[in-house]
């Protein structure tokens, strides 16, 4: 398993390229800007692009979806909760034009000889979801090494997103923690030192 962290857009959102080394079959998560940045590199690479993964529908994690989608052919997906298709377009979700599929709690993805799982982890926006694979765990922003995501934009709301790092700190073993901002971390050191996490597990 090979992961490339690409930022990218306005904010520097972390967009992720996952790839199979063996068949070079990869998935895009989270393009929210600079496509052609993304796409260089899945050309000069060989990839082939399986899926598109959005986190959550905030405009910084998927404004290069459709460039994207559109050269690789790619689908991209996204929770449901996060996305309108085709009613009056919320300034925190995505009016998709019924481009984009849904997923949801459970849903997993074959990319190669990989395994994604989908798992709802809601509370920075009512459609976050955090992506499972082997080791690693791409959490968009629901978990940031330190902190968490905001709660004060539409849909958010702390109690829901402090369930949501509960459910990833409960996660048997230690995994590879990979952001929609800054830098990774692991979830080992999240449980010792981020509050939000020790809030959430009742010990801060």
């Amino acid at each position: 398993m090979l992961i490339k962290t690409l930022p990218v857009g306005m904010l520097g959102t972390n967009c992720y390229i996952l790839t199979d080394e063996n068949t070079l079959k990869c998935a895009i998560i989270d393009p929210g800007g600079d496509s052609n940045t993304i796409l260089d590199y899945i050309e000069s690479n060989g990839l082939k692009t399986e899926a598109i993964f959005l986190t959550h529908g905030h405009f910084d994690h998927h404004m290069a979806f459709e460039a994207v989608m559109d050269y690789t052919g790619a689908p991209a997906y996204i929770n449901d909760k996060d996305a309108t298709n085709g009613g009056a377009p919320d300034p925190h979700k995505i009016d998709d034009g019924g481009l984009l599929k849904w997923y949801s709690e459970g849903d997993t993805f074959k990319i190669g000889g990989l395994d994604v799982l989908v798992m709802e982890t809601p509370g920075h926006s009512p459609g976050s979801v955090t992506l499972k694979c082997e080791s690693a765990l791409f959490t968009g922003d629901t978990l940031f090494r330190d902190s968490c995501g905001r709660t004060d934009l539409g849909g958010g709301s702390m109690e829901v997103l402090l369930k949501s790092l509960k459910r990833l700190s409960d996660l048997e073993g230690d995994y590879e923690v990979y952001p929609g901002h800054a830098e990774s971390s692991t979830m080992e050191r999240e449980r010792k030192f981020n509050y939000y996490v020790r809030h959430a597990n009742g010990e801060a």
